[in-house]
């Protein structure tokens, strides 16, 4: 029971941190509302990859497997609403950026991991509604495939931005995203051979 207290509570402490951090950020004077938002939604999506990986693998104590199923699927749709207000409020901001972005022709190498993490983030939502229409060994291997490249996109596109989030919460962050993927990749078995 104290060692489940004590996960839940470092998960929460890892989440709020980094947000109470760009809360705080004397980056955030003289910006429009809707950038504000912007960014925040992008670092709320980041928080949220913490807990998908761990989710899936079961990695949180106290939830039954269907419960995590349950939460897992609903923490998706919050990854693809925060996706799609950090950039729709990009867009109202700054079009030109996002459509330098969205072409590959930004000259910020932030960019195109970001626009290669959102892609992969709803081709993952699409893969979750077909879930039932596929075999479930390749729909396994094709959505945690994506996985991999959400992560690996948003953890780049995070360290390279010099934004809001503070230097050390952000590194501990995507750190831990990292860590969180790995750990589910070998406890599923993800890319091996199916047990039995």
């Amino acid at each position: 029971m104290a060692r489940a207290i004590l996960i839940w509570c470092a998960l929460g402490l890892a989440i709020a941190l980094p947000l109470i951090v760009a809360a705080k950020s004397p980056l955030l004077a003289w910006r429009e509302p809707i950038y504000i938002a912007a960014g925040f939604a992008g670092v709320v999506g980041l928080a949220l990859m913490l807990l998908q990986p761990l989710l899936a693998s079961g990695g949180l104590p106290g939830l039954s497997p269907r419960a995590g199923r349950r939460l897992h699927r609903g923490i998706g749709v919050a990854l693809v609403l925060a996706v799609v207000l950090h950039v729709a409020g990009l867009w109202i901001t700054s079009p030109p950026d996002v459509i330098d972005a969205l072409t590959f022709t930004s000259p910020t190498p932030f960019s195109a991991w970001g626009v290669i993490a959102m892609w992969a983030v709803f081709g993952a939502a699409i893969l979750a509604v077909l879930r039932r229409r596929m075999a479930l060994r390749t729909w396994r291997k094709a959505h945690t495939g994506l996985a991999v490249v959400i992560v690996a996109g948003t953890v780049l596109h995070a360290l390279l931005i010099e934004g809001t989030m503070g230097v050390a919460t952000k590194a501990a962050l995507c750190a831990l995203v990292v860590a969180a993927l790995l750990r589910a990749l070998v406890r599923l078995r993800a890319f091996g051979r199916p047990s039995g």
